[in-house]
């Protein structure tokens, strides 16, 4: 079929990748369907058939909810079909039922890039080409006609952190959700400063010389972060968390947390400093 194309299969496996993060670049339907569904054999051809008509703008896939319980769990799929859009890694539009094709197309149109889309997009594609003035200016005419546009904001948050000018970078991401993206950039920043204001002193000598205490391990850990030696900085943050866990606040394991974010849950590295982390508190 010339539809297999443009719909293409999901499962619990790729669901974040396939769906929320290629959701940050262009908008993705779902379609939450069942082998033994009637109205899901009713639906899905419209589905395919309108999907064509927006395949250069619209990534569709279909989630088969008997064999994929945990995506369609949390996204409290009640009642299929339910399609559901996904745009910047959250759900903004749905429906449930097999609605006729004047609906679905409907549907489908609303999720068109709308002009400040587009102006978000040229700034993007300006800073892709190193034109960091231009991507800047379009960055803000954006958020004055919109000041939580989120791809200008973090468009712009980002470029910003990358010269350094941190307080107007921080100050922008507050406009905005604390969803993962935005979360990681916040890290990226906090340790940068943290990389910027230690630069001068020899974390790694004075834990060496102290390593049975916790802050010049915390301290070491962080700088080794910063340098995205992150195995590393694991098992020094570890290191003070054993030492002391309540030491200022728990800041070693909220500092193995933000790492953990910055390398994605699903991540190798994540998945066995969790199970370190759980030994040593529990």
């Amino acid at each position: 079929m010339a539809t297999q194309q443009v719909v293409h299969d999901v499962t619990d496996a790729d669901f974040q990748t396939a769906v929320i993060e290629a959701s940050r670049t262009r908008p993705v339907v779902v379609d939450f369907w069942a082998a033994w569904c009637g109205p899901c054999r009713i639906l899905g051809p419209v589905i395919e058939r309108v999907a064509e008509d927006y395949a250069d703008s619209i990534v569709v896939a279909k989630l088969n909810v008997d064999e994929n319980p945990m995506s369609s769990g949390q996204y409290r799929v009640q009642g299929i079909p339910a399609v559901k859009a996904f745009r910047d890694g959250r759900v903004v539009d749905e429906f449930t039922g097999a609605l006729p094709e004047p609906h679905v197309r409907q549907f489908f149109e609303s999720l068109l890039p709308s002009a400040t889309d587009q102006a978000v997009a040229a700034a993007e594609a300006l800073l892709a080409q190193g034109d960091e003035a231009g991507a800047e200016q379009a960055y803000r005419s954006v958020l004055g006609q919109q000041s939580d546009n989120r791809g200008a904001v973090v468009g712009l948050a980002g470029l910003l952190a990358g010269r350094q000018d941190y307080d107007e970078a921080e100050s922008l991401l507050k406009r905005l959700p604390p969803d993962r993206e935005v979360k990681v950039l916040q890290h990226r920043i906090f340790l940068e400063r943290y990389a910027k204001k230690h630069a001068g002193e020899d974390l790694a000598a004075e834990a060496q010389a102290a390593p049975s205490d916790p802050r010049a391990r915390y301290r070491w850990g962080l700088l080794l972060a910063a340098n995205e030696q992150y195995r590393e900085a694991l098992d020094e943050l570890l290191a003070s968390v054993r030492l002391n866990r309540n030491w200022e606040d728990g800041a070693a394991r909220k500092s193995m947390l933000a790492i953990f974010e910055l390398l994605g849950m699903d991540a190798t590295l994540t998945r066995e400093f969790q199970r370190k982390l759980e030994n040593v508190l529990f």
